[in-house]
């Protein structure tokens, strides 16, 4: 997961197609397992909590148009959009539209379950001002009951005049397959942006970091409130092949640190073993994962942990 895209091939003639696809919604639609089903591999972390992607990644997925041109979509996959509260707020609301900014497309993905139609509706009127393509993707269709995902198209067709719909389930991949092959037809001519086997712009590092933050979430849930990050600390490439990373817990409150660390360590122990097989698993490598806890009250004020999340500091 090469951070330069330096070493992109060069378009050799005709044929060679790549263009940029912003992927929009409410927090908690499904947009990083839809980008992680489109690419065909886990590039983003996901998490029944709400608002858990927070800056902007890039997925990239190949596919060959329906003339059999090699094509590559660059999938921005975004922060949930949601009425800003705080600074940290703000920064995700601000990476989430710069994703869209001179997209070939944006992807507005729905989740017909929890709509959060108090998200969801602005979202869709300032859609309906923007003049990029428009695809409406509704989502989970393996839980939901087809009368009521047609109403529900309809009624956001309506509002926002789409250019085209479908109807997937990120999760079992129904409909991916049609949706991937549309999107290729849509991007432009030109030569590709990143390496053939490049998959993602996030630095190992940094998707370290991510992998170890989504296992916070998976074990702890509600137990933990949203403000916890993980700050990077080192990642040392071994002699004998494997990889040494430390990462940094960092928490709002005294108070959620026993809830991190679990009865005798066991809990962070119990998430730091299974964010290490994850990313073994990913880098393809035996990894030794060293976290530790540390609790820095209003860390969302911390310009330089913003610099470290991928975010831009906002007023």
């Amino acid at each position: 997961m090469d951070e330069s895209a330096n070493d992109a091939p060069e378009a050799t003639g005709t044929g060679t197609r790549c263009g940029v696809v912003a992927v929009l919604g409410a927090p908690n639609a499904g947009k990083s397992t839809l980008v992680n089903a489109l690419v065909g591999q886990k590039v983003a972390i996901t998490s029944p909590k709400a608002q858990t992607t927070r800056a902007r990644h890039l997925g990239i997925a190949l596919a060959e148009n329906a003339d059999g041109e090699p094509t590559q979509i660059v999938l921005a996959d975004t922060p949930g959009i949601f009425a800003p509260r705080r600074r940290l707020d703000r920064a995700m609301v601000n990476a989430a539209w710069e994703g869209a900014d001179e997209a070939d497309a944006i992807l507005l993905v729905v989740d017909p379950i929890k709509q959060r139609r108090h998200e969801l509706m602005p979202l869709i009127e300032t859609l309906a001002q923007r003049p990029e393509r428009k695809i409406l993707v509704i989502n989970k269709v393996d839980a939901s009951k087809k009368e009521a995902l047609l109403v529900l198209a309809q009624d956001l067709d309506a509002q926002a005049k789409f250019d085209e719909i479908f109807f997937v389930s990120a999760l079992t991949g129904d409909g991916v397959g049609e949706l991937k092959a549309h999107l290729a037809s849509l991007m432009p001519e030109g030569p590709w942006l990143y390496p053939e086997d490049q998959v993602s712009d996030a630095s190992q590092r940094l998707l370290a970091a991510e992998i170890t933050r989504e296992q916070l979430y998976l074990q702890l849930r509600e137990e933990l409130p949203y403000d916890s990050a993980i700050r990077p600390e080192a990642y040392v490439e071994r002699p004998d092949g494997s990889v040494e990373i430390r990462q940094q817990i960092v928490l709002g409150r005294d108070s959620q640190k026993p809830i991190v660390l679990g009865k005798g360590g066991a809990r962070i122990k119990a998430i730091g073993e299974a964010a290490r097989k994850e990313l073994s698993k990913l880098l393809g490598q035996k990894v030794h994962l060293f976290l530790h806890v540390k609790v820095q009250e209003n860390w969302a004020e911390d310009k330089e942990l913003y610099e470290v999340l991928g975010l831009d500091w906002v007023k």
